[in-house]
């Protein structure tokens, strides 16, 4: 194989690592679309005797921690993927994480991971453009 064959072979696997890298971690700090989760479940049950099915309401999806405008979320204790979500909703987009354990490992799935403090505390008044560092640990840590 020729130099430039390899050199370009290189450039393509360092640059589909970086793009597969900021695709895995979604670009800490920035702001980030606000995902959208919808669950409807239906179901038809007949009851016995009956000649016509009865369909019964949806299902809402799981429960979110409360959101109040201006005031930082209490998220310690949440994955850290709905930490992050739970921030966007409340407003709050300057968003920095930290590995909890000191080992500067970086969070790369964000759901693995668990928030075990962060800074604003949970229930402070703060503006928009405060910055919020959530210290997380890998789940079973």
């Amino acid at each position: 194989m020729g130099y430039w064959y390899l050199v370009a072979r290189g450039w393509l696997v360092l640059a589909l690592g970086s793009l597969l890298l900021l695709t895995a971690c979604g670009a800490s700090g920035t702001a980030r679309a606000q995902p959208t989760a919808t669950v409807t479940v239906t179901q038809t049950v007949t009851a016995p005797g009956a000649s016509t099915p009865q369909t019964t309401a949806p299902q809402s999806s799981a429960p979110r921690p409360s959101v109040e405008a201006g005031v930082v979320p209490n998220v310690v204790g949440l994955n850290h993927q709905l930490a992050q979500d739970t921030m966007q909703a409340a407003g709050f987009y300057f968003l920095t994480e930290e590995d909890a354990t000191g080992q500067g490992r970086l969070l790369i799935n964000d759901r693995n991971w668990v928030v075990v403090s962060q800074q604003p505390a949970g229930g402070t008044h703060a503006t928009p453009d405060t910055k919020i560092i959530l210290r997380s640990k890998k789940s079973g840590e």
